[in-house]
């Protein structure tokens, strides 16, 4: 993953251990507020909520505990890579599209960036100029031509 990414999980981690943490404290306290605890639902709903952040915390540490920052910079400038700006062509239809390779944390298809570990981005990984990749789809193989690569 890039730095920005990582840096941006390092902010939501400790977003939601200090201030996400101390309002689902608040909403459990005042619920307990309500009475009987064995048919309280905003107690219920504050536990889900509370459980629901326990878990995305331990996703974020494990996901930061296990990430590999790529330095974009480091890479060859002629070669498709994390960080790199594809332009291709489908050979079969002739559309085109450009895309940015990225790691899986940070794939957002809409936004233009795909995963090295598409279908799209493993065929693409370590392509050059002028090569035609072959992408196995659900309808079948697709072949792509590689025109131009920007870091």
């Amino acid at each position: 993953m890039s730095q920005a990414r990582y840096d941006e999980l390092e902010k939501e981690l400790n977003y939601l251990k200090t201030t996400r943490s101390d309002e689902v404290a608040e909403q459990i306290k005042v619920a307990r507020g309500f009475g009987d605890l064995s048919e309280n639902s905003e107690y219920d709903e504050a536990k889900n909520e509370q459980g629901k952040l326990y878990s995305r915390i331990a996703e974020v540490e494990n996901i930061l505990l296990h990430a590999v920052i790529v330095e974009e910079s480091d890479a060859p400038s002629n070669v498709v890579g994390i960080g790199t700006t594809v332009t291709i062509t489908c050979v079969e239809n002739g559309r085109s599209m450009t895309v940015k390779v990225v790691g899986s944390q940070e794939s957002d298809f809409k936004a233009g960036a795909i995963s090295e570990e598409s279908p799209v981005g493993k065929a693409l990984m370590g392509a050059k100029d002028g090569d035609t990749v072959t992408v196995e789809a659900p309808r079948g193989a697709m072949h792509y031509t590689v025109d131009r690569i920007e870091r």
